[in-house]
């Protein structure tokens, strides 16, 4: 693995415009349960019956009680980790333009990145369904279920519900800025979840190098991916950074 941190602070720091592409992987660490694969919340619940906006629209109490009361706290309570430090840190230093995050927990932001393209939406922000006012996660209060604005009307988390369309303007920038980098960084996804994990073929097709790190090989490994860093997300983003000038 040394030798691929090596190669990979050298790749960053040669690069002049990297684009982070990251998934559920890189939030692991601090505290969030992926909703995909082994121990994911889709293996506890069924998604088409608690995450899907038909299920929220006819039964929004029974959403909230089950699925969205427990992420709202602890989404509220998880902070950034290693990994989400380090690329703040990127950003800092001029090299990291973009991220692209299928993560709903807003923890990019709060490590100091700047331009983060939410692909899902996220729990940071919150609307009624009646006013629309919309109101950040630490005013919502979760002691009644559903949540009610002033008005009377039943708050939803601003991310984006089985059966609902991904907001273009974030397909078109993801596309925007895949095909603008010169390097892609993969950190902690799957690469199975459409349109996300095209993003990387754009990039590749566009001339950029395209590095992973996750625990496990994915479908870009080997055929897109330059090279795969196997591990942790925090640990190995620390390391790249370190060995940086």
């Amino acid at each position: 693995m040394d030798e691929l941190i090596a190669r990979a602070a050298k790749d960053l720091t040669a690069a002049t415009h990297v684009v982070a592409l990251t998934g559920a992987g890189i939030s692991v660490e601090s505290g969030i349960p992926p909703f995909r694969g082994k121990g994911g919340v889709w293996e506890k619940i069924d998604p088409m019956e608690y995450a899907h906006i038909d299920a929220f629209m006819n039964d929004p109490a029974k959403v909230w009680h089950v699925l969205l009361k427990d992420m709202t706290r602890l989404l509220g309570q998880a902070e950034p980790n290693d990994a989400h430090i380090a690329l703040g840190e990127l950003e800092k230093r001029g090299t990291l333009k973009t991220i692209i995050t299928q993560n709903v927990d807003g923890l990019h932001q709060r490590a100091g990145n700047t331009d983060v393209i939410e692909f899902h939406g996220s729990f940071a922000q919150y609307r009624c369904l009646t006013c629309e006012q919309q109101e950040a996660s630490a005013g919502i209060d979760i002691r009644e279920i559903p949540p009610r604005c002033a008005c009377g009307g039943i708050w939803r988390p601003e991310c984006v519900f089985f059966g609902e369309m991904i907001p273009p303007r974030h397909l078109w920038r993801s596309k925007l800025a895949a095909t603008q980098c010169d390097l892609m960084l993969v950190i902690g996804t799957s690469a199975v979840v459409q349109p996300a994990a095209f993003m990387p073929v754009v990039a590749k097709e566009s001339g950029a190098r395209v590095i992973e790190v996750n625990p496990d090989p994915t479908p870009l490994t080997g055929s897109i991916s330059d090279y795969l860093i196997q591990g942790n997300a925090g640990d190995v983003m620390s390391r790249i950074l370190k060995e940086m000038p």
